[in-house]
């Protein structure tokens, strides 16, 4: 059958719609309708005349056409039309209301959404938060109250980043529906006190609950799992003064129950590992000090009572990651210690992922070499010292393999094409494969070769021809140059892996192989520091014509071609071979960075340009560009790439000078679904032109700015508070004094905190040498997920917890 032609962009809603009914859009486009619903909708917000009234205005009157886009609607968001509709009926007033105004009353006489079929109603309220569906829609009229009772609907609850839920909605939340609930999702609720968390003790049907980022003792916990019978899957925190001989015999009962564990430990301890003797998946995050605030140095000893043997026999998948520091090292060493005397038969996954060297010792090679003689694997990930100078990958087994990880390691490319793909084996099963750091893995030989050394083209066409479906790829972290040569550039054979969705490249692997013709050569960076601050630009002016503007041919280069080939690319980074973040992990910041690869000096405005033909990308992170002089491509982004969601800049042009800030704020008046917002620029100057053109963001959600030698107008940052009502985190690290910043953080949480119970604010100075006291106390999701610079591409295996 013949498929839709139309690009995205060429596509409007009735042509959409009448193409989809004769089944010839592909599932991709489906998935990602190219439009956003918004357009079609018009809000007036009236809170200034009744605070709790809002009126809604359906601009979009074609009741067919609006159907159509309610069972399209796409998984990107939380479907904006489906959500803004279904408030509709949440206030709207359908009955005799004096004070209505005409808007409400000429809906009131029409069909509004209520004359749609129970099916389509279901589907609308879905979109809308649980606990905004219990607490005030399903009080709307009778129908509405039957429907938000609907199982597929109290089935599943998601409180994960719901900020704005209350201690007093969840906890009504529960009463109505707690025994319906099957699976709750509550991690990173920081904000509800230990007292709501225990109130899911209520929801007697659940199998599935996440509780980690929560407040539970080891009382809480008892309390709350002695009454989850039924439970199978569980995530909670280990926090300092956990005790397991608090548990009471029913939670040690259900825990023999659960068969899906994810355990985050901020102390050392086994915690409810060795109750769970029906342990199928195991995933632990090491998050353990290795300073206590006093300064005191704790011990990677387990605490007395907690040695007990943990049960790994029916174990299936095994999962550690490890921040920094070497008492995570010693903890892990005893969760492992076991596996070493008999290895589980079933185990398919076995990830260990950690920052840095961890030496092998002699139960870590007998623990491998069983596996070696009795495991076949479907997901591996090693530390770096495991594998490098051993044979250990060539005596592995895989089978159907879908998560590879071989980050900072020093495999070969021969060795990884010879062991891995047994010279040419078949590995379409493959979807995420992680190669960061690993500088020699696309090169014949690892002895002699230097890091400016081309890549052997022919070790990644037959990678790329092996695993024709990955969906997930990392080269970041390294040099990746190609030759020159037709078809032989690393973005040419990357162009045939079409379907992938997330992609990590260096800067330096997307530069044409010969220097281009129609670009000036660029400054480099380190000697591109002028005295000063140079000339103010004024926010709003585009400095230079935007790269692709006018009716001439698009730019013919390599990067172009491969962006053009990946039209569905949801995620994507360009990084930095030499980049590392000013703001490290449990270290002091760093002052000093490296220069960028020579050849990152031909990437510049133009191949950033270029990223804004991915209409579906949602999450982008640049990093160390030397080369970008007016940032003018970050506007065709802004203007393109409408589902961006998450935007991460790092150190663009030159060091010394913000080049980019006109171009910058044209940009975010566009991007009307930005929720994460991460800026790392030295000298950057947050004053009131940049935060007027960030309030433009309506649905930012996170900010995080760093800047070393950064300057902060505490009057711009308050009345951006006060304009971006969805604000929930603001983390500041600039060049400002202490008093500055304590008294502007202060400041925002009076002012705040009442009105947004999540709000998490810290401003600080970069290079204080309290900075690591400051970061232990930020919530694990925001510290992992925007405040800490990362490559998230291929990070984990996919669908690694629900």
């Amino acid at each position: 059958m013949p498929r839709c032609r139309e690009t995205a962009a060429d596509l409007n809603v009735e042509r959409y719609c009448r193409l989809v009914s004769a089944g010839l859009v592909c599932e991709d486009l489906q998935a990602h309708p190219p439009w956003r619903p918004s357009r079609f909708i018009g809000l007036t917000d009236r809170a200034a005349e009744a605070p709790s009234r809002t009126v809604l205005r359906i601009e979009c009157v074609d009741s067919t056409l609006t159907a159509a886009l309610l069972m399209l609607s796409h998984r990107a968001t939380q479907a904006e039309l489906s959500w803004v509709l279904a408030l509709q009926l949440r206030f709207l007033d359908l009955s005799s209301d004096g004070d209505s105004p005409p808007a409400a009353a000429a809906m009131a006489g029409s069909a509004h959404l209520l004359g749609f079929s129970d099916e389509i109603l279901l589907h609308i309220l879905s979109h809308v938060p649980s606990t905004d569906l219990v607490v005030n829609v399903r009080h709307t009229c009778r129908k509405l109250a039957e429907l938000c009772l609907d199982k597929s609907l109290t089935h599943t609850v998601l409180l994960q980043k719901d900020y704005e839920a209350r201690e007093d909605q969840v906890k009504q939340l529960v009463r109505a529906i707690g025994r319906e609930i099957q699976q709750l999702n509550m991690a990173g609720c920081y904000w509800l006190s230990g007292a709501t968390i225990e109130h899911v003790a209520r929801c007697r049907s659940l199998v599935r609950a996440d509780l980690s980022g929560c407040h539970l003792t080891s009382l809480r916990l008892s309390k709350v799992l002695s009454a989850l019978q039924h439970l199978r899957s569980l995530a909670i925190d280990v926090s300092p003064g956990f005790d397991a001989g608090q548990l009471s015999g029913e939670c040690k009962a259900t825990l023999s129950r659960v068969r899906e564990l994810r355990q985050t430990l901020f102390t050392p301890s086994y915690g409810v590992v060795p109750c769970c003797t029906s342990l199928e998946k195991l995933l632990l995050y090491f998050e353990i000090l290795d300073r206590t605030r006093e300064g005191a140095i704790l011990s990677g000893q387990l605490m007395v009572g907690q040695s007990n043997v943990p049960h790994y026999q029916n174990l299936r998948v095994l999962y550690a990651r490890l921040a920094p520091g070497y008492i995570n090292q010693e903890v892990v060493r005893l969760y492992l210690a076991v596996l070493s005397d008999r290895t589980p038969e079933n185990l398919h996954a076995f990830l260990i992922s950690v920052p840095g060297s961890f030496a092998e010792s002699g139960a870590t090679r007998n623990l491998l070499d069983s596996m070696a003689r009795n495991v076949v694997l479907d997901a591996l990930q090693l530390p770096k010292s495991w594998l490098n100078g051993s044979a250990l990958l060539q005596h592995m087994k895989f089978s159907n393999p879908f998560y590879l990880s071989f980050s900072r390691c020093a495999l070969s490319g021969s060795h990884l094409i010879q062991h891995l793909l047994n010279g040419g084996k078949d590995l379409r099963s493959l979807a995420s494969l992680n190669l960061s750091g690993c500088a020699h893995c696309l090169a014949p030989d690892s002895l002699l070769r230097r890091a400016e050394d081309d890549i052997d083209s022919g070790i990644l066409e037959t990678l790329v021809a092996a695993c024709g479906n990955l969906r997930h790829l990392n080269l970041s972290a390294a040099h990746h140059h190609s030759a020159e040569g037709p078809g032989r550039h690393l973005c040419q054979l990357l162009a045939r892996l079409s379907h992938l969705r997330s992609l990590s490249l260096p800067v330096c692997s997307v530069a044409d192989s010969a220097p281009r013709a129609d670009r000036k050569p660029a400054q480099p960076a380190m000697h591109a520091v002028p005295c000063g601050f140079g000339k103010k630009v004024r926010i709003g002016v585009q400095a230079c014509p935007s790269p692709f503007s006018g009716q001439g041919p698009q730019p013919s280069s390599v990067f172009w071609s491969l962006v053009r080939s990946l039209p569905f690319l949801e995620r994507l980074e360009l990084i930095g071979s030499n980049f590392s973040s000013a703001m490290p992990r449990n270290e002091p910041a760093i002052r000093n960075s490296l220069p960028p690869c020579s050849r990152a000096q031909s990437v510049g405005d133009a191949e950033v340009a270029a990223i804004g033909q991915l209409a579906f990308l949602r999450h982008l992170t640049l990093a160390q560009l030397p080369s970008i002089l007016t940032g003018s491509g970050l506007v065709s982004i802004g203007l393109q790439c409408q589902q961006l969601q998450s935007l991460s800049l790092a150190n663009l042009g030159m060091m010394g000078k913000v080049v980019y800030m006109s171009a910058l704020s044209d940009m975010l008046k566009h991007c009307k679904r930005l929720k994460d917002l991460r800026l790392e620029q030295p000298y950057f100057s947050a004053n009131t032109q940049f935060f007027q053109a960030l309030s433009q963001c309506s649905a930012l959600q996170r900010l995080c700015l760093v800047s070393r030698s950064g300057t902060l107008q505490p009057e711009a940052v308050l009345a951006f508070m006060a304009r971006c009502l969805h604000v929930v985190v603001c983390h500041m690290f600039t060049g400002e004094s202490l008093a500055t910043c304590k008294s502007l953080q202060q400041t925002l949480l009076r002012s705040f905190q009442a009105e947004r119970p999540a709000l998490n604010v810290v401003i600080f100075p970069l290079l204080h040498e309290g900075l690591t006291d400051v970061i232990r106390d930020v919530p694990m999701v925001h510290l992992d997920e925007i405040t800490l610079f990362k490559s998230r591409v291929a990070e984990e295996p996919p669908n690694l917890w629900w």
